[in-house]
């Protein structure tokens, strides 16, 4: 009898065999054989750089989006929109108004600084005369101290006759101190006078400096009203390019910071195919390199372009970007500038993010072949 649970005591007990690690051993001809496959794919590397099938050797390729340079419209002080004339995919020209902001408050700033002004030209006005004023004022100054100047000398000369005709006997001691308080109260009378015409020429002074600042007012009067007229113009938001707009950010009635952006534009002059290159190849594009660009949009056309730029630094290759090989990780972003000319032409149909592949030429003596030829919509 046997307790439940309990195995009785004559059945065989299961035992595991231990697993041991199994040594994987390379022999050397596998060795030389997996020396051999790495050789080749570094060939071949090499070889898919320098020639693409189909074009022949002197042409690389590179998978790529198309770009162009945004601007944002914003707002040069804090204030309200007033009005927003254009919604987004409208194409605008260079200069155009956009948009308008409130410019209540900076109209009265502006007839407050027009007033100050008239005051300031009022107050010229007003120092000039006291100038003159004052000037008058020495002049009558100094035609006194010509007078008292010649009265002192008269007194003058007749005391010295009378000091000798008293030395003489011939006149009285009261005579003599009659004619000597007279000759001193003509020099005291000069001196007052001469200190009328300084003082009749430090109010000069002053008048002008006064006509000076009046003058200063005024400058500066007009200076704050051009001010606030360019801060009123600035008010009106124009395209700083020609081009489409491609986000209209905020709406009439909002208020924004300074520098609260408004609207998107899109430079349609200004587009480019954005593409990365692996080293190998990268090292022999050259900026004005001549590029064929297919669009997966249109893949009946072939749109002519050249190298506007070359990255100096290597990146990791963007998620967004198909290599041609999973090795290649480190790529060169390179930029294939469009045609102004040609983008005008057909403005209408260019938009961004659409992906596509360039060929670039390398060697400038080899010629394009036959599906690579320029062709562009009419």
């Amino acid at each position: 009898m046997t307790t439940l649970g309990t195995p009785p005591s004559s059945a065989p007990i299961a035992t595991v065999p231990t697993s041991k690690p199994i040594a994987w051993k390379i022999k050397p001809i596998y060795r030389w054989f997996a020396l051999g496959v790495g050789i080749v794919g570094v060939g071949v590397l090499i070889w898919w750089t320098t020639w693409v099938p189909g074009v022949g050797k002197g042409f690389v390729q590179g998978n790529g989006r198309v770009e162009a340079t945004e601007v944002d419209v914003a707002t040069k002080l804090a204030g309200r929109i007033q009005e927003i004339w254009f919604d987004e995919g409208d194409f605008v020209e260079k200069g155009q108004t956009l948009a308008q902001m409130q410019v209540t408050v900076l109209n009265a700033q502006r007839d407050e600084a027009q007033a100050i002004s008239h005051q300031a030209v009022t107050s010229v006005a007003s120092a000039e005369a006291q100038e003159e004023a004052r000037t008058s004022e020495v002049r009558a100054a100094e035609a006194v101290v010509l007078q008292r100047e010649s009265d002192a000398d008269v007194a003058r000369r007749r005391f010295r006759r009378t000091e000798s005709l008293t030395g003489e006997g011939a006149l009285s001691r009261q005579d003599y101190d009659d004619d000597q308080a007279r000759w001193k109260g003509t020099e005291a009378a000069l001196t007052s006078a001469q200190a009328q015409v300084s003082a009749a020429k430090a109010a000069v002074r002053a008048a002008h400096a006064a006509w000076v600042g009046a003058r200063s007012g005024i400058a500066a009067a007009e200076a704050t009203v051009a001010r606030v007229e360019a801060d009123i113009q600035d008010s009106q938001l124009t395209a700083p390019r020609a081009g489409r707009i491609q986000y209209r950010i905020a709406q009439p009635g909002e208020v924004l910071p300074a520098g609260g952006k408004v609207l998107n534009l899109v430079d349609l002059g200004d587009v480019y195919l954005t593409f990365f290159l692996p080293e190998m190849a990268a090292g022999k594009v050259a900026i004005g390199n001549e590029v064929r660009v297919i669009l997966d949009a249109a893949p009946g056309y072939v749109i002519p372009a050249t190298i506007s730029f070359v990255a100096s630094v290597a990146q990791f290759t963007p998620k967004t970007v198909e290599t041609a090989s999973e090795r290649e990780k480190l790529m060169f972003r390179v930029k294939a500038q469009f045609g102004r000319d040609l983008l005008a032409k057909h403005r209408a149909m260019v938009k961004t993010g659409i992906p596509g592949v360039a060929w670039v030429r390398l060697d400038a003596h080899a010629a394009w072949p036959d599906k690579l030829r320029t062709k562009v919509p009419e």
